[in-house]
């Protein structure tokens, strides 16, 4: 049985973060995993910049709520669902990507948490396991599950590598060269046709 792992902001929805970024004109928040492989010490400045700057969950919601998904991800991934399993596994956070669930027609997400002061502040994160992606796409793997795997980041290499197929959805250029084993795409119909064929 098959079941496949989709990455989320890159591939389906635009980077919160830098839209974040551009809307607060803080332009070291543009950094994502694309740019920096240690999640934890992007995470860690992110939050610092946040507090530097007076920032918190309100104010991240607030350009959240103006976030559409990218087009044309809505039809892929109803594509998708109705052709196998998917599951979006995401370094984001629920108080994050909640709102842009229902956009995208409530897929099931697995994400992290940010811990959160009663002011709005935002004091720190909890990852729902380390290596969320490669940990779940092991786990699915000794349940039975045939995993298929994409993504556009860092973060995404491993769990693309662990899977019988994965791919490189609009990645970097630094990206795909580093990878070049990997087969890159840029367009939803082509992945949705590499997926499908992998089935």
């Amino acid at each position: 049985m098959n079941i496949v792992c989709l990455d989320v902001e890159g591939v389906l929805l635009p980077e919160i973060w830098i839209a974040f970024a551009d809307a607060s004109g803080i332009p070291e928040l543009r950094r994502t995993t694309r740019d920096e492989p240690d999640y934890n010490k992007l995470m860690l400045r992110r939050i610092e910049i946040l507090k530097e700057h007076g920032l918190g969950l309100r104010e991240i919601q607030k350009v959240i709520a103006m976030i559409d998904p990218l087009p044309g991800a809505r039809e892929f991934l109803d594509a998708l669902r109705s052709r196998t399993q998917v599951i979006l596994i995401s370094d984001t956070f629920e108080q994050f990507a909640t709102p842009l669930m229902e956009k995208l027609g409530w897929p099931t997400l697995f994400c992290n948490t940010l811990e959160v002061a009663p002011d709005g502040s935002i004091t720190g994160y909890k990852q729902r396991v380390q290596n969320g992606k490669l940990a779940t796409v092991r786990a699915l793997q000794s349940i039975g599950f045939d995993t298929i795997a994409s993504g556009d980041s860092f973060n995404d290499i491993a769990m693309i590598r662990a899977s019988k197929a994965g791919f490189l959805f609009r990645s970097t250029d630094a990206i795909k060269a580093a990878n070049p084993d990997v087969t890159a795409y840029e367009s939803y119909a082509d992945l949705l046709a590499a997926i499908t064929a992998a089935l």
